[in-house]
């Protein structure tokens, strides 16, 4: 073959590999703004809408604080009796298997009487305090039974679900806020005559458990047993999710 000839298909072929990525990089160039811009249509062509659910499920278990409280002349009398009531309501809620049963406060102060503008000690106060969780239906009794044993103090009671109870109507709740955030959306496209294409973003905004149900009352002190038993209700905890949907068209 002439040495001419040769040399030139050389060249060419030098010169093509030199030239083809130059030729990528240019197609690149221009798939790059074509990629951004239907991104930006995607996001710009969406419907935002938010969707709640709501589920109530029965408060079935009740938080207790309840106490002794004991007043004396020396402050080494009026702990002790404290103590030796404490232990005994103690040992009543532990027998009727309670849970979470813990001391939420000790506490012993001297009692003053002001006469003539001058303070002056006529006694003490203790007072023991324990907070427990028992079922519902069995706080009555048991509150009856704790002021027998020596309590002289129910400072409170709230209701909750139990633990399964609220996460099943977690569920439950999230999956009737997607639902009316889908039919919101429905409704819209159909009356603006609009073709959904596809869900772009999905964000849960609560689904927390509910606040206990707290009753309301001031620590009372209570000289003697009731005769008949105190009625526990305990009502109906209700447990909400929102979700917001974010769809295409």
């Amino acid at each position: 073959m002439n040495t001419n000839v040769l040399a030139d298909c050389r060249n060419s072929a030098g010169n093509f590999w030199k030239v083809l990525p130059v030729a990528l990089l240019v197609c690149v160039t221009f798939t790059q703004p074509v990629l951004a811009q239907e991104k930006l249509e995607k996001i710009l062509r969406t419907l935002t809408v938010s969707g709640r659910g709501t589920e109530l499920i029965p408060t079935t278990i009740s938080r207790v604080t309840l106490g002794v409280e004991v007043q004396g002349k020396t402050a080494q009398n009026v702990q002790q009796e404290a103590a030796r009531r404490s232990s005994a309501v103690v040992a009543l809620l532990r027998s009727r298997g309670v849970e979470k049963l813990q001391t939420t406060g000790i506490s012993l102060n001297p009692v003053y009487n002001y006469t003539n503008n001058e303070q002056k000690i006529v006694g003490y106060s203790a007072t023991n305090s324990v907070s427990f969780r028992i079922p519902t239906e069995k706080a009555g009794t048991l509150l009856d039974d704790a002021v027998k044993a020596g309590a002289t103090r129910i400072d409170g009671i709230n209701f909750v679900a139990s633990d399964e109870a609220i996460a099943s109507a977690q569920k439950q709740a999230l999956r009737k806020a997607t639902q009316d955030a889908q039919q919101q959306a429905d409704a819209v496209f159909a009356t603006l005559g609009l073709k959904p294409k596809e869900v772009v973003n999905v964000q849960i905004n609560n689904a927390s458990p509910p606040a206990p149900l707290l009753v309301q009352a001031r620590s009372t002190r209570l000289a003697n047993a009731p005769e008949a038993a105190t009625p526990v209700v305990g009502g109906e905890q209700e447990v909400e999710a929102s979700v917001t949907l974010q769809i295409s068209y």
